[in-house]
């Protein structure tokens, strides 16, 4: 399996060619995101890492042993304990379980590194392969929502099954355990 990253400046080229030779596919399933982002890639590649480093986003890739991007998963508007969760993978990576497993992956993450107790995450109706992927990966349908004017689904993901146990052990943590105010 791939390895799970965190963004960074040097994934750069991969990640510009990742998002070139998947334009269309991801197109068929999602909007395009348009001449300008490809123009502007290295511009926008500083500016995620930029909105990274400032806690607002976490940006992940999943890069293959010879330095592939296969995919993405992201992250996104973390406020409150949460954060929207998108993910995309490469048409050459699909079905083989690489989306669920990324975004299984993610979860301690979320939980446990950036402090996350929930995700939110949407998909068109008309995207089955998506619907399936958050199904199996825990997630359950809180409503209904349009995504780029389309009709969608709206899931939930409650993170807080997934602390960390060294988190538990803490006599803090422990029932009935007084702790300091």
């Amino acid at each position: 399996m791939p390895e799970i990253q965190l963004l960074r400046p040097d994934h750069a080229p991969a990640l510009l060619t990742f998002e070139q030779e998947n334009r269309a596919y991801f197109a068929a399933s999602i909007p395009d995101r348009g001449d300008e982002y490809f123009t502007r890639f290295d511009e926008r590649h500083r500016a995620l890492l930029a909105e990274q480093e400032a806690g607002v986003c976490y940006f992940h890739v999943l890069v293959s042993a010879e330095g592939d991007v296969l995919g993405r998963v992201n992250l996104m508007d973390v406020a409150d304990g949460g954060a929207e969760l998108g993910y995309r993978i490469a048409e050459r990576a699909t079905g083989r379980g690489l989306a669920t497993w990324a975004v299984r992956g993610l979860f301690d993450l979320a939980a446990n590194s950036y402090g996350l107790t929930s995700l939110r995450a949407g998909t068109t109706l008309d995207n089955a392969a998506s619907q399936a992927v958050l199904t199996r990966a825990g997630f359950t349908v809180v409503g209904e929502t349009q995504l780029s004017g389309r009709p969608g689904l709206s899931y939930f993901r409650d993170l807080r099954d997934l602390r960390d146990l060294r988190d538990l052990a803490s006599p803090a943590a422990r029932p009935g355990t007084p702790t300091a105010s």
